[in-house]
């Protein structure tokens, strides 16, 4: 198991999110198998997502893919995106 993690700023959340779910069938093509959404406390437009993949080189395909691109342009992402690519270590308790 792999993760993704992305962070970007976006122009208009709300502009922003329907792109964002329309490419849900993408990325579970691609191999992702679902996600975790935030956004930062107060500032709406700054967007953090940890994807969880079947494996890292999917992963690794579909971030520097063209339709990731495209999909990213059209939804108002503005500036370069910060991504890594994580490995799980260990799950914690409380």
């Amino acid at each position: 198991m792999a993760y993704l993690l992305v962070r970007h700023t976006v122009a208009d959340y709300a502009k922003w999110k329907p792109v964002f779910d329309e490419h849900a069938a993408a990325r579970k093509a691609a191999g992702c198998r679902g996600g975790i959404l935030f956004r930062r406390a107060g500032k709406p437009n700054e967007i953090t997502i940890l994807f969880e993949w079947d494996n890292l080189e999917k992963a690794q395909q579909f971030a520097q893919s063209d339709t990731l691109r495209q999909a990213m342009e059209q939804a108002g992402v503005m500036g370069i995106p910060e991504v890594s690519f994580l490995d799980k270590i260990e799950d914690l308790k409380a």
